[in-house]
């Protein structure tokens, strides 16, 4: 049967690494890469008599983290033990939240008029990591990684396609982002999301019984394994079955998810008041100076553009995707005074100058004040667009002044009607048929005669003043 009768629920579960120099508990450095087990100590490692000490850096991260997300943060919140056991958790338990969590009620817009709700964000430390070598059938564990501050953020199951839950990652990590409290780099493992999925037919209101995949490290592999498995619940629907709540793996390589085991519950992990760690107290004026100094999000960013700077949403969402890109687009828009322009050039030559070489934005070649300087100069018609192109690669290359290259190589555009008149002269001897057939009434040779000159000026002539000398040899 058609999946078109079934409606698709979805849950996400984002869990984010803070930002922090060192962990959760202890002063192991929180970096990636390093070598296996070097940043442990006896707290991260569960040695006997070793105490947790939170670190207060992690406490602001994550309510900063709330507070963008637009979630209320609780003045008083409880650390918790969750219990269970696997090779990689050194404790038996992991320090989280449970029903005292950090924030709650938030929510997140989609750009479509869709607002996806947040239940919770809660703090909780990470586990350490499993490396299977399957070609000598051992696994080895790597406890950098536990102790690490993550926040967990839990939506409603208000999201109804893989394509939603994209955007609402994607709005997450944004958000995130720009709050400056993680890198959200999937790659390294600092945004990590469990999907929880489930069908029902179109107008039900009830929940049917859902599973986890848990694990996803990018935003495709998060929609493919939706869609797998949303396809195999409609199916057991169709077929009379019950769906087992269970967790899942998606495996990337072979496009499937399977089941890993039985899905737990929250009594499963007797969670019960960590006694090591006193209740999270946060005064409202703490809670209201971190709000205060919140910066203005990508969506609010957007609107002031288009409406700044004139720009499309197209362009806006591009140019906002990125903090750095954003802050340098904004400056170079601001003292260029043209908006529109500074969104090409930074769309199209910054842009593509931060991708030669894996470069990263806030490494842009080109100081913002430069490229102002070469927008103007292109504006006032001092400079044409081809030139424009090459001063921009010199500046790329060495820095320095728009103005003071463009003189130095000689690419400032040349717009005396003296010289530009010995030029049309010139071409107009040596190209004498094209010359008669154009004086002839053979308009469409305009082009050509002015690509002539151009080309005879090595592209230092003014076009236009070109195009409107030689018009005026038409009309005598």
């Amino acid at each position: 049967m058609s999946h078109d009768r079934y409606e698709m629920v979805v849950g996400l579960e984002v869990h984010v690494q803070l930002r922090t120099r060192t962990k959760a508990f202890c002063r192991c450095a929180t970096s990636f890469g390093d070598a296996p087990n070097q940043n442990t100590c006896p707290v991260c490692l569960a040695l006997p008599g070793a105490l947790p000490v939170l670190n207060s850096r992690a406490v602001e991260y994550a309510t900063r983290a709330g507070l963008s997300l637009g979630c209320a943060i609780r003045e008083r919140s409880v650390f918790a033990r969750k219990n269970y056991f696997y090779p990689d958790l050194p404790k038996g338990y992991q320090i989280s939240q449970f029903d005292k969590p950090l924030a709650e009620h938030g929510s997140v817009a989609l750009g479509d008029g869709r607002t996806i709700g947040i239940t919770r964000m809660h703090m909780e430390e990470d586990a350490g990591k499993s490396v299977h070598d399957r070609f000598a059938g051992v696994t080895a564990i790597d406890l950098n990684r536990a102790g690490t501050p993550l926040v967990e953020i839990v939506s409603e199951p208000e999201i109804r396609s893989s394509r939603e839950a994209g955007a609402y990652l994607k709005a997450v990590r944004e958000i995130l982002v720009y709050a400056d409290v993680s890198d959200c780099s999937m790659e390294e493992g600092s945004l990590r999301v469990d999907a929880n999925v489930s069908a029902r037919l179109h107008g039900e209101t009830a929940l049917r019984t859902r599973t986890e995949i848990k694990n996803l490290n990018s935003f495709s592999n998060v929609e493919r394994a939706l869609e797998i498995e949303f396809a195999r619940h409609c199916a057991v629907h169709d077929a009379g079955g019950n769906v087992r709540q269970e967790t899942m793996l998606f495996d990337a390589n072979r496009n499937e998810v399977r089941s890993a085991r039985s899905k737990e519950e929250s009594h499963d992990y007797r969670y019960f008041p960590d006694p090591d760690l006193p209740p999270l107290v946060l005064t409202a004026q703490y809670i209201d100076d971190i709000r205060n100094a919140l910066p203005e999000f990508p969506a609010a960013r957007r609107v002031r553009f288009m409406r700044a700077f004139g720009i499309t949403a197209t362009e806006a969402e591009v140019l906002t995707a990125d903090r750095d890109i954003c802050s340098y687009y904004e400056t170079v828009a601001t003292a260029s005074n043209d908006g529109k322009v500074a969104a090409h050039w930074v769309m199209g030559e910054v842009l593509a100058a931060c991708n030669d070489g894996a470069m990263v934005a806030s490494a842009i070649p080109v100081a913002p004040q430069a490229l102002a300087e070469l927008i103007g100069l292109v504006s006032a018609g001092t400079l044409s667009n081809s030139a424009a192109k090459t001063v921009f690669a010199m500046l790329a290359k060495e820095g320095g002044s728009a103005r003071t290259i463009a003189e130095r190589d000689g690419l400032l555009q040349i717009g005396d009607d003296g010289a530009l008149r010995a030029w049309v002269d010139e071409v107009f001897r040596e190209n004498p048929d094209e010359a008669t057939r154009f004086s002839g009434g053979e308009r469409k040779l305009q082009g050509v005669l002015v690509g002539l000159v151009m080309k005879k000026s090595k592209g230092s002539a003014d076009p236009k003043k070109v195009s409107q000398l030689i018009g005026e040899r038409a009309g005598k």
